[in-house]
């Protein structure tokens, strides 16, 4: 009886060590999401982001061939808007391989959106080299965003409305919380205020600082921990705020409305290549108007 299980034991163990290092870092899907960000206008209703966060490129099962594969999956989701929070490269991660950001690139310039394709610096990034990282991707005909700001025009196709809407909105991008100025007013500079305004960075510590006047912030980092298990939770999330900021939409009250963020739990892996009930994903958020129908 004690062999049967010791055996059954080690099986369980040895299925969930192959799912933790294995199956799961290995694995990449998109994820729906729809969110109702606070005063998001009915003219851009519908309004569809990709959210590809820590790509870790050369983490272990995310090397270039796999880099290729979230590339189509994005595009085939027909994204609106892409966003590219931040960490193109590894430094240090278990059985990892280095692969150059100029590598990386080259396949995240196929990316292809109607409104276009923004990114920002990780930590990771700047660990490496921003100046380097930054080229490579700016080289590419992505629009770099760090303490900056673009004024986004796009058409809306509705399910729901045979007639295309014109979408207008301030995109700000804020360099990362720990290596970066994230100089939070000089992105806002010269933003049109009637506009709506959205903002994505690479760590969510930043979301308290983040004004009132923006929409929605957009974030990742956290990896969601890479790990989740039942009853106890996300053992290491890399913030100061625990486990607040690790995955998925948050509110805060603030003084006049209700700031909203949304954290990717992103796709490569840092330190440990390790994923448990935190599969890798890109994220697609669909926004949708918080305003009442006009009569």
């Amino acid at each position: 009886m004690k062999t049967k299980i010791s055996l059954a034991a080690a099986l369980v163990c040895s299925f969930l060590a192959s799912w933790a290092f294995w199956l799961e870092p290995a694995s990449i899907r998109i994820v729906e999401h729809e969110l109702t960000p606070n005063q998001w206008p009915s003219n851009c209703d519908g309004l569809r982001l990709a959210v590809l966060a820590d790509l870790h490129v050369g983490s272990p099962f995310n090397g270039l061939d796999k880099l290729q594969q979230i590339v189509e999956l994005t595009n085939q989701a027909h994204p609106d808007l892409i966003l590219l929070a931040g960490d193109y490269v590894i430094q240090g991660v278990l059985g990892g391989s280095f692969v150059a950001p100029e590598d990386a690139a080259q396949l995240l310039a196929k990316l292809t959106a109607s409104a276009g394709v923004y990114a920002v610096l990780g930590n990771h990034d700047w660990w490496l080299d921003p100046t380097r990282v930054a080229a490579a991707v700016e080289t590419k005909g992505i629009r770099l965003l760090e303490d900056a700001n673009q004024l986004i025009h796009t058409t809306i196709n509705s399910a729901e409305n045979d007639t295309p809407s014109q979408c207008q909105f301030n995109l700000v991008g804020i360099s990362d919380y720990w290596e970066g100025a994230h100089d939070i007013d000089k992105a806002l500079i010269g933003i049109d205020t009637t506009q709506p305004t959205l903002a994505f960075t690479h760590n969510p510590d930043i979301f308290p600082l983040i004004h009132e006047q923006v929409t929605l912030t957009i974030a990742g980092h956290t990896h969601g921990g890479q790990v989740y298990l039942p009853f106890i939770g996300r053992p290491i999330v890399p913030s100061a705020y625990g486990e607040t900021y690790a995955i998925g939409t948050v509110a805060e009250q603030g003084t006049l409305t209700t700031k909203q963020l949304f954290v990717s739990p992103g796709i490569g892996t840092s330190i440990l290549p390790v994923r448990f009930l935190v599969p890798p994903e890109i994220s697609v958020l669909t926004l949708l108007s918080s305003a009442p129908d006009t009569p």
